[in-house]
């Protein structure tokens, strides 16, 4: 059984993983929460762990997970992972990208772009095992609180299922405006991609990917643990590696 942790920008995602499964899911929204939880005292047989933090420093994680006499590999931007990284500055490269790409190499192969609808969107493309890089831009929600926060009547709105050319109200436009964007925005890369590769695959993940697997028709693969997969393969890659080592 292994834990893996991811801290992101907004919440505290905390997984417990036999094989490639997922077998339960919490989610914290500090880490005062968290170290309050029960989770792996609950289960005795977990073997392992991995701590990833795109937003604060991972060691006091790791170091209570340690307390509790789990091993635990704290994900830098230099532990081995089981691709190749081609970016060009991997200091910079937030941990969670790296990790999704992990996964949809597991997931769907060695040609895949990666779309992960988060506090940022990120599109990150992999070819022949490659990381490659992608682009960032400001996620659903930034986008909303942007049109409210720089403007002086426009409310804020949130993300919705709804779906119609154009808004005939305010809040219509808003909502609109900015998930129609998103889509074509997404609409955009994965036909720019798909016309260079024709066997790439798209893969969706995120927490606000659910608003857009059916707005976006292409062949797409949605996996919203994907940064999970991806770092409990790293976990199991890197513990591989230290047995060949010893």
């Amino acid at each position: 059984m292994n834990l893996i942790v991811d801290i992101g920008n907004s919440l505290i995602k905390v997984a417990l993983v036999e094989g490639s499964e997922v077998i339960e899911m919490q989610r914290f929204a500090s880490l005062g929460e968290l170290s309050k939880a029960a989770l792996w005292s609950e289960y005795k047989t977990i073997d392992k762990a991995i701590v990833a933090s795109t937003s604060v420093d991972t060691r006091s994680v790791a170091e209570l997970l340690r307390s509790r006499g789990i091993k635990t590999l704290e994900m830098t931007q230099s532990t081995p992972v089981p691709i190749e990284n081609g970016y060009h500055t991997p200091e910079t490269l937030g941990v969670d990208r790296l990790a999704a790409a992990v996964g949809a190499v597991s997931v769907v192969g060695r040609d895949c772009l990666i779309v992960d609808f988060g506090s940022a969107i990120t599109i990150d493309l992999v070819e022949d095992g490659v990381f490659c890089g992608g682009n960032i831009s400001p996620g659903v929600a930034m986008r909303f609180r942007a049109l409210h926060d720089y403007t002086k009547r426009l409310p804020e709105c949130m993300p919705t299922d709804k779906i119609l050319e154009v808004g005939a109200t305010t809040q219509d436009a808003i909502e609109q405006g900015v998930m129609q964007g998103v889509t074509h925005e997404i609409e955009g890369y994965i036909s720019h991609f798909y016309a260079k590769n024709v066997k790439i695959s798209i893969i969706f993940t995120g927490g606000d990917a659910k608003y857009f697997v059916k707005r976006i028709k292409n062949a797409i693969f949605a996996k919203y643990d994907l940064v999970i997969c991806g770092l409990n393969r790293i976990l199991e890659y890197n513990a591989k590696f230290e047995e060949e080592n010893i």
